[in-house]
């Protein structure tokens, strides 16, 4: 039988940002936060070199896993002063 893992990836304007101790600051709260409410792993994706843009890639192995991920992006979106501009979830099976 498949195991599902699902992928959320979220991305952030952070509009007038301008150094990295700022940037760092709004990732890394996010990310604790998600990690105290919803025990998964996250971890920034492929924005690093950019003070304005933040993405953040979360994945879990839960059963519901549609339900936590859309959960889990509702609340960074409701915790973060920053405009989330994207959000995506993928769904994939893994065979043992």
């Amino acid at each position: 039988m498949p195991m599902f893992v699902a992928v959320l990836t979220v991305e952030f304007a952070l509009d007038g940002n301008d150094n990295l101790k700022a940037k760092r600051r709004v990732a890394n709260s996010l990310k604790q936060k998600v990690r105290n409410r919803f025990n998964v792993a996250i971890a920034e994706a492929g924005t690093e070199n950019s003070l304005t843009r933040l993405r953040l890639a979360v994945t879990s192995s839960e059963s519901h896993l549609r339900s936590r991920m859309d959960k889990c992006a509702l609340m960074m979106e409701a915790v973060c002063t920053e405009e989330m501009t994207d959000s995506e979830v993928e769904i994939y099976a893994v065979d043992d």
